[in-house]
């Protein structure tokens, strides 16, 4: 893919990504094999917090498929953006590198989540021609 914007929204069982250009885009969905549940135990499944694990497979994998961007927009509806940060951070510096924001947003359509993306770089770039 090679166009310069990334978006994903992320949440714990899918990732949405989509490379895009002014008037173009492709998108890719990614789906976790794993399926965290909720845990009721005081400790958990391994004497832990009572949090199943995050899925480090599907992380590495939203990682790869973000490779090539030259910026990236992550969104989602909870706490998965933050995950997925976390791992690039440590995993990943390069993608992570290229992330500009993080953003909630709750569960747009695909329509909904490009033109969010699109808005975005569209007003940073302009501020990054007025400095």
């Amino acid at each position: 893919m090679s166009h310069l914007h990334a978006v994903v929204w992320i949440d714990h069982e899918q990732a949405r990504i989509t490379h895009f250009s002014d008037d173009a885009a492709e998108q890719l969905v990614l789906h976790s094999t794993h399926r965290p549940g909720k845990i009721h135990h005081k400790n958990g499944p391994s004497g832990g917090s009572g949090h199943e694990p995050e899925d480090a497979v599907y992380l590495h994998a939203v990682a790869d498929a973000l490779r090539g961007a030259a910026e990236i927009l992550v969104v989602g509806p909870g706490n998965e953006k933050n995950e997925l940060m976390k791992h690039l951070q440590h995993h990943d510096t390069a993608v992570a590198g290229c992330v500009v924001a993080v953003q909630t947003v709750d569960h747009p359509t695909d329509g909904q989540v490009l033109a969010l993306a699109r808005k975005y770089f569209r007003a940073a770039d302009r501020m990054l021609k007025t400095i």
